[in-house]
């Protein structure tokens, strides 16, 4: 499967200065900060790890929806449309929900 190469570039522009590591995963590109997946882009959708704690209030912002990759949903992790991250801003805050919830994990 195939990524939003454009979502991708917009995400590594929204990164700055954070170490990250991309792996491909999910059929898709996964970044990793600190040793632990933070987020990615799986089509044409951002893949967003919000952690548990996060969750549920994460689905109920637009645009988002349980990440059901395995069949399940995943908790923890949700996509977003691509309606839901087409701005840098939009980009810039999911983001920063993504590396809150990287900084409460150990480091690797």
């Amino acid at each position: 499967m195939a990524f939003d190469e454009d979502l991708a570039e917009r995400l590594r522009t929204a990164f700055g200065r954070t170490q990250v590591v991309e792996k491909r995963m999910f059929g898709g590109l996964c970044m990793m900060v600190r040793g632990h997946m933070c987020c990615g882009v799986v089509g044409d959708q951002l893949m967003v790890r919000v952690g548990p704690q996060h969750y549920e209030a994460a689905l109920k912002m637009a645009h988002a929806r349980p990440m059901t990759f395995t069949g399940k949903p995943m908790k923890g992790m949700i996509y977003v449309e691509p309606q839901g991250c087409r701005s840098a801003a939009k980009i810039a805050a999911w983001l920063k929900l993504a590396l809150v919830f990287n900084a409460t994990l150990p480091a690797k």
